[in-house]
């Protein structure tokens, strides 16, 4: 069988501890027999990411803007345990939040939907997709412990020298302060990235913030997105039988858990953080989600939605076997290949990821599974098998279609 040839590369980011297993396993048996597979590979791996002082993570993401399509394997956020683990210069960032930085991009999760394993919310019927702001609010927040009784004051000084100040509060005791910031660019290109990602998948697009509370703060990106939607996306989502609005995300908690499901739920940032490990969670597992990074201008990132696996990864490392579920990683891939093949117009590499995408959802519908899955699904005498042995059984389903 010739191979299905590329005419650009993806950009490959490989990454950290269990995952990067799963990615040698996903390559070896499922991409690399049938396609002639073109990637510019940087290792995000944290001892090359220490090696190179992170400056690969940044390489990646320019790459990224020059292809217009990336993949990402799981990689390691460090924190001081990790520092001494790997030896590390220094507590390196988060590959993500440097990479969704650069991209500025607004990641969209959703769930992989399979007979037999049930959403715990009976009435969902179709994916809810996350759209997660991925820029400022708490993740960008400076933070003071106050020592005792004082004023603290929010102050601007303009470029002229020119000042506004605003209390925060007048400290009777000791407590704890924290100031956030966002940007308006930013939040025009996250309001752009839904409202073309909705019209990309045809799915009605909601947005949610506390503007009743927050009257400057979350108002602005409630202005923001109906000002930008009322200009340019209005006639196009009524010609796409789409709709946009805007509700308090305390409605539109309810109105999730009672509805059917099949829409974009946009979120500030750690709104989107929290829900989407929710949905994640009540639609099944973390290894059954995609995740897509889209900036404005049309740049895509692919990766899986959980973390490394580190407590499977010792346990590989001691000779003990392992059943890791590698589905969401598996995603991340056929999403970059038919991204590639939609903007290459190489349909036979966009049906490809159809098909892999298929054979994975289908050999786990007849039965063969990783534990994790084993433990929470309706199908009775399953089969289950250790992450390589999942992995061929995949490439069997596919080979036999």
């Amino acid at each position: 069988m010739s191979k299905i040839e590329m005419k650009t590369p993806l950009v490959e980011m490989d990454g950290d501890e269990m995952t990067r297993i799963l990615w040698k396993y996903i390559k070896d048996e499922l991409l690399l027999p049938f396609i002639d597979l073109k990637t510019e590979y940087y290792d995000l791996g944290l001892e090359h990411r220490n090696e190179t002082d992170d400056k690969v993570t940044f390489d990646s993401a320019y790459a990224t803007q020059k292809y217009g399509v990336a993949v990402k394997c799981a990689t390691i956020t460090p924190n001081a345990a990790r520092v001494e683990e790997y030896n590390l210069k220094e507590m390196w960032k988060s590959p993500n939040g440097t990479i969704r930085a650069i991209l500025d991009g607004t990641v969209f999760r959703a769930p992989i939907i399979v007979k037999g394993i049930e959403p715990c919310v009976k009435n969902w019927k179709a994916p809810i997709t996350i759209a997660r702001h991925a820029y400022g609010d708490v993740y960008k927040a400076s933070e003071m412990k106050i020592p005792g009784p004082g004023k603290v004051e929010l102050v601007y000084t303009a470029e002229d020298g020119s000042t506004e100040s605003v209390l925060v509060h007048e400290f009777k005791s000791a407590g704890i302060v924290q100031g956030m910031h966002n940007l308006e660019p930013s939040i025009e290109s996250f309001a752009r990235s839904c409202f073309n990602y909705a019209l990309d998948t045809k799915q009605t697009l909601w947005f949610a913030t506390k503007d009743t509370i927050s009257k400057k703060y979350d108002h602005t990106f409630k202005d923001i997105f109906q000002d930008i939607y009322d200009a340019e996306y209005k006639e196009k989502f009524e010609a796409a039988g789409i709709e946009y609005f805007y509700t308090l995300i305390d409605d539109a908690v309810a109105r999730v858990m009672k509805s059917k499901g099949g829409f974009i739920w946009a979120c500030k940032n750690y709104d989107g953080d929290v829900m989407s490990d929710m949905l994640s969670s009540a639609f099944g597992s973390l290894a059954m989600m995609t995740s897509v990074l889209v900036s404005p201008s049309g740049v895509y990132e692919y990766e899986a939605a959980h973390g490394t696996v580190q407590r499977h990864y010792y346990k590989h490392l001691a000779g003990e076997e392992t059943s890791t579920n590698p589905v969401a990683t598996i995603f991340a891939w056929t999403g970059a290949l038919r991204k590639r093949g939609e903007l290459d117009e190489t349909p036979e590499l966009s049906a490809f990821a159809d098909k892999l995408e298929k054979a994975t959802i289908d050999t786990i519908e007849g039965g063969q599974m990783t534990k994790d899955l084993a433990l929470i699904t309706e199908l009775k005498d399953v089969t289950v098998l250790n992450t390589e042995n999942f992995i061929k059984a995949i490439r069997a389903t596919l080979e036999a279609m």
